[in-house]
Formats: C-alpha cells, structure tokens, sequence
C-alpha cells in the first residue's frame, strides 16, 4: 500500500512537471510570438514614418521652390522699376547740366 501511495505520488510529480515544462513551452511561444508581431508592428510604422516624411519633404521642396520663384519675380520688378527710375534720374540730371552749361 505505501508502494502504491509513493508510486502515486511520483507518477502526480511526474504529471506536474510534465504540465509545468508544457506550460512554460506554450508561455515562451506566446511570448515569441508577441516579439514578432511587435517587431512587423515597429517595422511597418517605421517604413510609414519614412514614406510620411517623404512625402513632406517633397511638399516642402515644392513651397520653396514656388516662394523662391515668387521673390525672383518681385525682385526682378522691384529691380526694372529702379533701373527705370535711375535712368530718369539720370536723364534729368544731364539735362540740368547741359541748361546750367548753356545758360
């Protein structure tokens, strides 16, 4: 009877273990598992982060491009409109001297 009791209780440890490695085996696959998706998770927001920012790079290449387009333009016409005004200037300026020469 004690044989039986000791055999019992050995083949109850037996069953223990054996749930106890099943389990940690199962626990390490979720847990593997986890990593992974977490891993595709990182790598996907990484790749829209990249595509995100290329996208605002680009818009951000286009505005400049356009402001600096825009500020040649004003600049081109604030230059005419002084080389205009310059040759006026300049103009009146050799008529006062001839009319003061000959006066």
């Amino acid at each position: 009877m004690a044989s039986e009791a000791v055999k019992r209780i050995l083949e109850a440890e037996a069953e223990a273990d054996k749930r106890s490695a099943e389990a940690r085996a199962k626990a390490d696959g979720i847990v593997t598992e986890a990593e992974r998706k977490a891993s595709i998770t990182v790598q996907k927001r990484l790749t829209d982060a990249k595509t995100e920012t290329g996208k605002l790079r680009d818009e951000n290449r286009r505005r400049l491009e356009e402001y600096t387009n825009k500020a040649e333009e004003d600049c081109a016409a604030k230059l005419a409109e002084l080389e205009k005004t310059a040759a006026s200037n300049s103009d009146k300026a050799v008529e006062a001297i001839i009319s003061g020469f000959f006066s």
